[in-house]
């Protein structure tokens, strides 16, 4: 006997094409693919960056000198990278995201190669701030181009990827750097790093394929841009000079130089932020504020093996791995939440992000005393992991929510764009002020660890509150 149809059938296909359209096969396939794999590629070359260098510089040291100039290889990275990040709403509109990436990646080649050949430490300076460059316009167009290059169902799925390779950079820059050391490859490492780029110029043309820009070049606020980048260098110095009142001048300058920042963007024509966040009643400023109480978070990565080494005895492969408790969770949190699709659901991510991360951090620095014992080392990481997931929760979404401020394309690239710059100033100084306050714990690195610790747990509380005003919009 022959089955009649089912008038269901019809229905159901439609809700399997309509899942397979808005889910991951759909996003990771064809040309969606290669764009997916340009963006996340490029923030991990910036990530790994970090901690790829940070391992390989006590070689660096011994080949080519210039032990008095330690910090500033990865200063001039990092204050580049922001001025790099500041240009990334400004290029895709006037050439396009496909230009806009060929000069990312060729920047960033050209200063890997420098690097490579640097006979000095100060021609390794000035190849490490053109890399920089090249950085942060990497990590930049990483988020503005998601609006422009994917449909919208697409966008937090594709942001999740992207903030995840903050994490994957975390977990292998250090194991990479590491072991071009381990065989005396440094200059080697960074020929790599060279290569990379160049093998990922070549995919973007069929990544942004007709991606063409307006042609409209948007002039530089130089006057917002000079006087951010001296807030952060103010702030950075508070972690290099003496104790007591350099320290607080430092800090004082900085914090008057951003109030300027703002006020100068207030009144000019052209900025570095979207004007969006200035208008009053729109959540934009509240995102990048959630974003920076996050990004502070995210700075423990750089304490945490220390602290395991001097307070609980791990060896360095055992205090890595503890660090690295918080970047997996962060990743595996944000890429479970941009599959939730209810509004609800993702709003109360939002708010639980900052939570979780403020009360583990303030959990985990009351926990760092002498001579921890396994059971202390035990709640260290699962505190991480708790914190780690606060992270990942919020981060992916407060992307979405920047690209969703307007139904204006290029402002909402100029919204998105402004996550990494936010980043990068966050991280810069968040890291400058727990130098500080670990300087401030003098010879007891218990008190160290709790004082850096428990102070970015205060630079991340505004967080709570800010990010329950974005979810109430």
């Amino acid at each position: 006997m022959n089955e009649s149809p089912s008038p269901a059938r019809p229905a159901e296909h439609a809700d399997s094409t309509a899942a397979h359209a808005d889910g991951w096969a759909d996003l990771l396939s064809g040309r969606h693919l290669a764009s997916v794999l340009v963006m996340a590629s490029g923030v991990l070359l910036y990530a790994m960056n970090l901690y790829f260098t940070a391992a390989l510089m006590p070689s660096i040291v011994e080949d080519i000198g210039g032990q008095a100039y330690y910090a500033w290889v990865t200063t001039a990275f990092v204050v580049s990278a922001i001025v790099g990040s500041l240009s990334v709403s400004r290029i895709p509109d006037w050439k396009g995201s496909a230009a806009a990436y060929l000069i990312a990646f060729s920047i960033f080649f050209v200063g890997a190669m420098g690097n490579a050949a640097s006979p000095t430490m100060e021609l390794l300076i000035a190849s490490r701030a053109i890399q920089g460059l090249g950085g942060g316009l990497l990590v930049g167009l990483g988020y503005a181009v998601i609006r422009t290059a994917l449909p919208a169902r697409h966008w937090a799925r594709a942001a999740g990827v992207v903030s995840a390779m903050w994490g994957v950079g975390t977990l292998f820059g250090p194991a990479l750097g590491g072991l071009f050391a381990e065989l005396g490859l440094w200059r080697v490492s960074y020929a790599a790093l060279a290569a990379v780029a160049l093998l990922l110029a070549a995919v973007v043309r069929r990544s942004f394929a007709g991606s063409a820009g307006s042609g409209h070049r948007a002039p530089v606020p130089v006057v917002s841009l000079l006087v951010l980048i001296l807030a952060t260098l103010a702030i950075s110095l508070s972690a290099v000079v003496p104790m007591g009142w350099p320290v607080l001048a430092a800090i004082g300058i900085g914090l008057a130089l951003l109030g300027l920042f703002i006020a100068v963007e207030r009144r000019s024509r052209h900025t570095i932020l979207p004007a969006l966040a200035y208008q009053r009643g729109n959540t934009l400023k509240w995102v990048y504020l959630t974003v920076a109480a996050l990004s502070a978070g995210v700075v423990m990565e750089n304490f945490i093996p220390l602290f395991a080494q001097r307070l609980a005895g791990l060896s360095p492969l055992l205090a890595g791995l503890l660090g690295a408790v918080l970047s997996l969770a962060w990743t595996c949190a944000q890429l479970f939440i941009v599959s939730v699709r209810a509004d609800a659901t993702r709003r109360r991510a939002i708010r639980l992000g900052p939570l979780l991360l403020a009360a583990a951090l303030i959990g985990y620095g009351l926990l760092q005393t002498d001579g921890a014992g396994p059971s202390t080392v035990a709640a260290w990481a699962v505190l991480l992991a708790v914190a780690g997931t606060g992270i990942g929760l919020a981060w992916p979404l407060l992307g979405v929510a920047a690209m969703s401020s307007t139904q204006d394309a290029a402002e909402g690239g100029k919204a998105a764009a402004a996550i990494s710059t936010t980043q990068l100033i966050a991280l810069s100084i968040t890291s400058a002020l727990g130098g500080t306050l670990m300087a401030a714990g003098g010879e007891s690195i218990a008190d160290a660890a709790r004082y850096a610790t428990l102070g970015i747990a205060l630079l991340v509380l505004p967080g709570i509150f800010t990010a329950r005003i974005v979810t109430r919009q």
